[in-house]
């Protein structure tokens, strides 16, 4: 059976967000069995929010990439010798290997 988009109402903003067919095919080949309560917009929002366990805001780091040169920022202390990746470059080592 092929999936169509569906309309969604965010839970946080109440705004309508389209769940693609393809985020669905994508959903569904990883096992996540329950749709986005959030629109893309509230999700990164609140993946930036998040607060650590201790109840502080998690702390961030600035980077260069390793890969492409770019400033970017990471969620842990890098380690020297260890090449740090900003989120494009780290997909394409990610999927080359």
């Amino acid at each position: 059976m092929a999936l169509a988009d569906k309309t969604l109402v965010c839970r946080d903003c109440g705004q309508e967000f389209v769940f693609s067919a393809d985020e669905q095919e994508f959903y569904q080949s990883h096992g996540l069995q329950n749709e986005p309560r959030r629109c893309p917009e509230c999700r990164a929002s609140r993946r930036r929010d998040r607060w650590s366990d201790s109840g502080q805001p998690r702390q961030m780091f600035t980077v260069t990439c390793a890969e492409c040169g770019v400033e970017t920022t990471v969620p842990f202390e890098p380690k020297e010798g260890r090449p740090v990746y900003c989120k494009e470059c780290y997909a394409k080592q990610r999927n080359s290997g």
